[in-house]
């Protein structure tokens, strides 16, 4: 178990690395999450987690949540989705979280719904990182950021303005590949923009039939974790293709410009769902350099778009607990599902009846030439 305490405030954290104890908090209002703090999405789980201790421990300093400080609990479950489960039962059993938060991977959050654990259960999640269908009608998981339909219909009508409109979909292999097709094709059809192919981004099979498409492909959609998404594009790029690669948002572009060489990476674009965490062009991007600059150096992981999401979703988090009296699970479920149109400083969340998806923010980060990442 590690300990920290950021300036002297109160917020306690128990990470487990591999099934160590937790450690209960006598005071505070406890936020759990459960996602990969070790293994190949550990950056995107550290960095998330990093920014909502951020905004945590702004409100800790101003005096906590009716007076009582907000404690993050995180437990890692090293992506693995019968972890998830496990260390999931078990942080509700010995942490008793208020709401959960900052959760990763598609398997991991249908494993946590086949689980039922929240069934019967006043608990939300709120905040996660998937591209599961199956979430997306849990009526206690919320998304602070913009969903998968969001991303595809901002990609397709982007290049639809220069007449690119024969899309291919690559995607990992998964259990609700048809319905991923039948949300992707409507979300791109707004834009005259059509799937020519989809496939599994299986070893070397993906690329193959994309060079061997008869109606050559214009543009691939990749809907896919970081390494997945790298070993697409090294693949693709290797065997001479020459089609636009656009990824989604769990694709964290940071990662990828780490692991590909400028040749591959050049020209790939990413779907980003928060505003820039590197830029101070709204009230959001400054309170959020600001958070990083109070927190002192160095961060436990470098500042990304991963941060600035749990940054995001912290904030969400707080507004609920703010609008509950008392602050219960119960309650800030009803606050959650009250929010219309809550502005966090030019990054607007609300949601309506039948929608757990809060934002429609989504902006397009490309890599250039000399591997630098651009918006």
């Amino acid at each position: 178990m590690k300990n920290k305490r950021w300036n002297g405030v109160r917020i306690g954290m128990a990470m487990l690395w591999g099934g160590a104890a937790f450690m209960a908090q006598a005071a505070g209002w406890t936020v759990g999450q459960v996602a990969p703090m070790s293994g190949a999405e550990a950056s995107q789980g550290r960095a998330y987690a990093q920014g909502m201790r951020l905004y945590f421990d702004q409100v800790n300093k101003s005096g906590g949540v009716q007076g009582q400080p907000v404690e993050l609990v995180v437990a890692d479950d090293l992506g693995h989705p019968d972890e998830t489960v496990s260390k999931t039962r078990k942080l509700l059993s010995d942490a008793k979280p208020v709401v959960l938060a900052g959760y990763f991977g598609n398997r991991n959050l249908a494993a946590l719904l086949d689980s039922k654990l929240l069934e019967g259960s006043p608990l939300s999640l709120v905040g996660y990182q998937s591209t599961d269908t199956r979430v997306l009608g849990a009526a206690q998981i919320f998304s602070t950021r913009a969903g998968l339909a969001e991303q595809m219909n901002k990609i397709s009508s982007h290049l639809a303005t220069v007449g690119i409109t024969r899309l291919a979909l690559v995607y990992e292999d998964r259990p609700d590949a048809q319905a991923l097709n039948e949300l992707v094709a409507k979300a791109i059809a707004p834009s005259g923009a059509k799937l020519v192919l989809s496939t599994p981004a299986m070893k070397g099979k993906a690329v193959e039939l994309l060079q061997a498409s008869k109606t050559p492909v214009q543009a691939v959609l990749v809907v896919a974790s970081s390494p997945a998404t790298a070993a697409f594009v090294e693949a693709y790029r290797m065997d001479g293709g020459t089609a636009q690669v656009y990824a989604t948002a769990e694709a964290d572009i940071e990662q990828l410009a780490k692991r590909l060489p400028v040749e591959y990476i050049s020209g790939l674009s990413i779907a980003q769902v928060v505003p820039s965490p590197y830029k101070v062009s709204a009230k959001l991007n400054k309170e959020f350099r600001d958070a990083v600059s109070a927190a002192g150096k160095p961060l436990d992981v470098p500042v990304s778009f991963a941060m600035m999401e749990g940054y995001v979703n912290a904030k969400v988090i707080v507004e609920a607990m703010r609008r509950s009296q008392p602050v219960t699970a119960e309650k800030i479920t009803a606050s959650m599902r009250s929010l219309e149109a809550l502005d966090l400083g030019g990054y607007w969340v609300g949601y309506r009846p039948g929608s757990q998806i809060g934002s429609k923010y989504v902006d397009l980060s490309i890599v250039n030439a000399s591997g630098r990442v651009t918006q």
